[in-house]
């Protein structure tokens, strides 16, 4: 895993720990990550990690009626 360097203002009120768990998220929502990669990122396990998708605004069900119908399918 590469890592990066982000500045960021100080008067910007985020913790390292929210900032990396809205990266992870919208990492994971964009489908560039899966749940695993993205707790990883969050240095959370992967349950921890959906538990706390809700916070930051993302659903861990696609929106896509495909992926819905093959959820369906494979149930």
């Amino acid at each position: 895993m590469r890592t990066i360097q982000i500045n960021i203002p100080d008067n910007i009120e985020l913790n390292d720990y929210d900032f990396s768990m809205m990266i992870a998220a919208k990492l994971y929502e964009d489908k560039k990550l899966s749940s695993g990669q993205a707790a990883e990122v969050a240095g959370l396990s992967k349950r921890a990690f959906i538990e706390l998708l809700g916070r930051y605004g993302v659903s861990v069900f696609s929106d896509s009626v495909s992926d819905l119908h093959s959820d369906i399918a494979n149930a």
